[in-house]
């Protein structure tokens, strides 16, 4: 199997921000990973924009140094990265001022494909978006790029939407969410809709349950005043669990085109009903040996923020009419492990004399670590004794399935830039969709907040509080093990 590298169109990518953590640690290692493997044009040019008064040459030293930290193997690659770093141009730039736009101006090409990247606050969105403008370095075919957070509530989104579409149109926002980049995200709908064997049995009348997992080992030491003020609700379930849910639940579109897609996804949002109290559980990480509590890291002794939730939502529609789907994230926990797994229904009567369990078939797809999927199966247990039924996993590991070519799979940040250069909308999320998304979110943080709902304390390298466990117990399930 050779894995296909499709070039694209030569381009002018403006990173704002361009001195950043995340232009230092993904955007920008990534894209040399696509320039070594012969994706980006010769002519392609790499623009950083940011605060700090450096020059071109201080510039490339700072991204070689973060290549050499944050790459892979092919950081070893000594003539390559020095034939990118030659790609690489730098603009000091006043994002709220009139400093460095008239250079930048002068930098940007006309007659090639614009990108420009707000790896910046959004509260810079706006300036950006007018100065690109008014300095005439935009045009009718440029595409920006936002990162999260797109808002922190419905209000707050809408105006960020409005500001953005006074100077572009929807068709030129891509607002990113680096999980949809995912290689097994991406996997869900191939699974779906190119395979026989799934897809009749996607509805309620086979699945009994659908729980999505996303889990992470590390606290919010560090960045704990910001994630003071969003919680894992705003902060995961709102945009990474939400996406990862239209994906698992949407109806087969026309055809794999961006607003097709992206109006199915609109639907499943839409569709979701509001989520009684009961159905949610809140948590904070407890301190231990290895580290300060929730409160600690976050330097606020009377937090009520969340750095875990759980809970149950139901989909109302004539696919998914009864069929709950647990979604649960959290910091601070047993493994880092994000998975999704569609259990199936059990038979509901056994021929085997003797063999009292339920068996079901589970699917569960790995997002990370080690991507993949497997399908549990019910087969004999081997050896004499009659018929003792057993639960085995059929895995596909990514890495052991596809070999060499595992090593090109590319990282999310540069599959979606990619698509911004190719022009490509499919794997980024439409104005109406995050709207309809914080919609939903809205309600439920006000309910919690009017309640003032206090987050149970749960252990560091536990599965999260012990009532997220009574939330499926009660209904006579169980959450899947969280493992590496």
């Amino acid at each position: 199997m050779v894995s296909r590298v499709i070039p694209v169109e030569t381009f002018d990518l403006v990173i704002f921000g361009g001195t950043g953590d995340l232009a230092r640690r993904k955007i920008l290692p990534g894209l040399f990973r696509r320039f070594r493997s012969g994706q980006m044009p010769t002519g392609a040019r790499i623009i950083g924009a940011a605060r700090s008064e450096l020059d071109r040459d201080a510039y490339r030293a700072l991204i070689r140094d973060a290549v050499a930290e944050f790459g892979g193997e092919e950081k070893q690659d000594k003539d390559a990265l020095n034939a990118f770093l030659n790609c690489l141009e730098y603009v000091a730039i006043d994002a709220k001022g009139e400093g460095g736009w008239s250079k930048l101006a002068a930098l940007v090409r006309r007659d090639v494909t614009q990108a420009f990247y707000f790896s910046v606050a959004p509260s810079l969105f706006g300036d950006l978006a007018e100065r690109l403008h008014t300095h005439n370095i935009a045009n009718a075919q440029s595409r920006i790029v936002v990162e999260k957070p797109f808002g922190r509530d419905l209000d707050s989104a809408r105006t960020l939407n409005k500001t953005l579409a006074a100077h572009f149109d929807e068709s030129q926002i891509y607002r990113i969410d680096h999980y949809l980049g995912k290689e097994t995200v991406q996997n869900l709908m191939a699974v779906r809709f190119g395979n026989v064997l799934f897809e009749p049995l996607w509805n309620n009348h086979y699945v009994d349950h659908i729980q999505i997992t996303v889990a992470e080992t590390v606290g919010v030491g560090g960045r704990g005043a910001y994630y003071d003020k969003s919680g894992a609700m705003r902060d995961m379930v709102q945009n990474h669990l939400m996406q990862l849910l239209c994906l698992i639940a949407m109806e087969p579109p026309g055809e794999f085109e961006a607003d097709a897609v992206r109006d199915e996804k609109l639907k499943v949002i839409r569709a979701l009903q509001p989520i009684d109290y009961h159905h949610i559980v809140r948590g904070q990480y407890d301190a231990d040996s290895d580290g300060p509590s929730y409160r600690e890291d976050a330097e606020n002794p009377r937090s009520f923020t969340e750095s875990f939730i759980a809970m149950r939502c139901h989909i109302a529609n004539w696919r998914w009419a009864g069929v709950p789907f647990y979604l649960r994230t959290g910091k601070r926990m047993k493994a880092r492990s994000s998975e999704i797994a569609v259990v199936f229904k059990d038979l509901g009567h056994t021929i085997f004399e003797g063999d009292a369990a339920r068996h079901r078939n589970i699917l569960s797809i790995r997002l990370q670590p080690n991507e993949g999927m497997d399908l549990q199966v019910t087969i004999k247990e081997p050896g004499p004794g009659g018929m003792r039924l057993i639960d085995v996993p059929l895995d596909m590991t990514f890495a052991d399935a596809l070999g060499d070519d595992a090593d090109d799979v590319t990282d999310a940040y540069e599959r979606l830039i990619m698509d911004v250069i190719r022009g490509n909308q499919t794997l980024f999320m439409r104005g109406d969709e995050v709207e309809a998304a914080w919609a939903w979110t809205d309600p439920i943080i006000d309910g919690w907040e009017a309640r003032n709902d206090v987050p149970k304390l749960y252990d560091p390298g536990s599965a999260g509080p012990e009532d997220a466990m009574m939330l499926l117990h009660r209904d006579d399930r169980k959450w899947r093990e969280i493992k590496a």
